[in-house]
């Protein structure tokens, strides 16, 4: 009798063990609602002190993930199983979620602080009325650069790229709309462009720009720049503001040509188990000071008009990265181009990676 209660108990205390285990695994996962939140997003895309506050304010603990492209977050989303409830995708990724009916609408009801929002970012064609998406950052895709390992000279066009000086001189963020873009605008050519010619020609004069390429990378652009590792990068604006902020020697430029105008914005995704607790962290990360906080970790510009005002006036005043949009001539947001189409642009900037080895 007290063998079979050994066994009784020792089942319990590995079930029990086992349950733990797996509610642990969920919640690291994403897996768990009530009172956690789980939000996915960017890395190194928000001030870390800004979680703590909210888990203080709310008593709602935060699982935080990150994710390096709008394509494998949205991969991640529509295979399921994961529990994300609030995630930060970039304006043409909103369009396709809200086609593929990955979105849940937002109450606008709960979320006072939205009134503190430009209107010059609301109600775009990605999302008219902002039904599924609210505002987080924005920016522009351009050039760093460094005069003093350039002999002086400044870089006004994407097409001073190939210049033969610039041999082993350059790094490229690795993302494939911003590469194929970049080769489109500086042929002038829309960087939403789908004519076969043009992708192809773009890419021919990309390949002739190998020689000058150091290197595509990731996060680590920003460290390589402002340790002088290279000369040049195209990068994203806030990435810039960063390396600039390390650096003070390098500058940024938005091409002549043109170039993306980006906005990433807070969405609420199909699988959400807390929305109650989604629409009280969208609303804190609109909270004025909290936005400035996290602009001012992070680098981007903020669409939090009430924010500015908490800003240094260096930094809100710096045309580079708050430029006047309504003057600003040849940004382009991005579009969604499909399925089919955004795999041609994947291949055909793989074809450019493996052409430079």
């Amino acid at each position: 009798m007290k063998q079979l209660v050994r066994v009784f108990v020792t089942i319990f205390i590995v079930s029990f063990a086992i349950l733990f285990f797996i509610n642990r695994l969920n919640s690291s996962q994403g897996l768990s609602g009530g009172n956690t939140l789980t939000v996915y997003n960017w890395g190194d895309y928000i001030e870390p002190k800004l979680i703590k506050k909210f888990e203080k304010e709310t008593g709602i603990k935060v699982i935080y993930q990150t994710f390096d492209s709008n394509e494998a977050m949205m991969t991640k989303i529509e295979q399921g199983g994961t529990t994300f409830d609030v995630v930060v995708p970039s304006e043409y990724a909103i369009e396709k979620m809200k086609e593929e009916k990955l979105l849940i609408p937002i109450d606008h009801s709960k979320l006072p602080n939205l009134k503190y929002i430009n209107p010059r970012f609301l109600d775009l064609p990605f999302d008219e009325k902002n039904k599924y998406s609210i505002p987080y950052f924005w920016g522009t895709v351009g050039i760093v650069y460094n005069p003093s390992l350039l002999n002086g000279k400044k870089i006004t066009s994407w097409n001073d790229l190939w210049d033969k000086d610039l041999r082993n001189s350059i790094l490229l963020a690795d993302g494939a709309r911003e590469v194929m873009g970049m080769g489109l605008n500086s042929l002038h050519y829309s960087l939403n462009d789908t004519n076969e010619a043009h992708l192809q020609e773009a890419k021919r004069k990309l390949d002739k720009l190998t020689p000058n390429v150091k290197a595509i990378v990731g996060d680590e652009i920003k460290m390589l720049l402002a340790n002088e590792e290279a000369a040049v990068g195209v990068v994203w604006s806030g990435d810039a503001s960063e390396i600039i902020g390390e650096n003070e020697k390098l500058d940024y430029v938005v091409p002549k040509e043109g170039s993306n105008l980006w906005f990433d914005n807070m969405v609420i995704p199909k699988t959400a188990k807390n929305i109650d607790g989604a629409h009280k962290f969208i609303n804190f990360m609109l909270d004025p000071k909290n936005a400035a906080a996290n602009a001012d970790y992070v680098g981007y510009s903020t669409p939090n008009e009430k924010a500015l005002s908490y800003l240094d006036k260096e930094v809100s005043g710096d045309k580079r990265f708050y430029p006047d949009l309504d003057k600003a001539e040849g940004l382009e947001v991005y579009e969604n181009l499909g399925k089919r189409m955004l795999a041609h642009y994947n291949e055909l900037f793989l074809e450019f990676k493996m052409h430079r080895k």
